[in-house]
């Protein structure tokens, strides 16, 4: 695991950003965590940046989570992906794997965001 890594973390909701950034810092005090609220802000945000991990959220308005994770493939594809969801539909199952974003199921907490990091390596 490298000793400091960027996360994007892309969620409408304000306090679901505010917790998993909260937990991302209590299992690796080391991240640095970009934050935005759509599609179009985190694609703003990434003109100038490297991350090394993204968290999207499938629901959101604009563009929805596994749009984005196209997006951000084609400008960043080393990028690793996760979707952390409540919409556990077998077909946004299905359309993540198919695009090479892991999918995990909210609530947030400390055993999912543990194995969302796992995808550093």
């Amino acid at each position: 695991m490298s000793a400091s890594a960027t996360i994007l973390l892309v969620d409408d909701s304000r306090a679901s950003r505010m917790l998993c950034a909260t937990v991302l810092r209590s299992l690796r005090p080391d991240l640095r965590i970009l934050e935005a609220g759509d599609g179009d802000a985190a694609l703003a945000l990434m003109a100038g940046e490297q991350a090394d991990l993204a968290i999207l959220d499938m629901n959101m308005p604009g563009m929805s989570g596994l749009e984005l994770a196209e997006k951000l493939h084609l400008d960043h594809p080393a990028m690793k992906l996760a979707l952390l969801t409540a919409n556990a539909q077998d077909a946004i199952q299905r359309r993540a794997a198919a695009q090479g974003v892991r999918f995990f199921r909210k609530p947030i907490g400390e055993a999912v965001i543990g194995d969302i990091l796992a995808l550093l390596g």
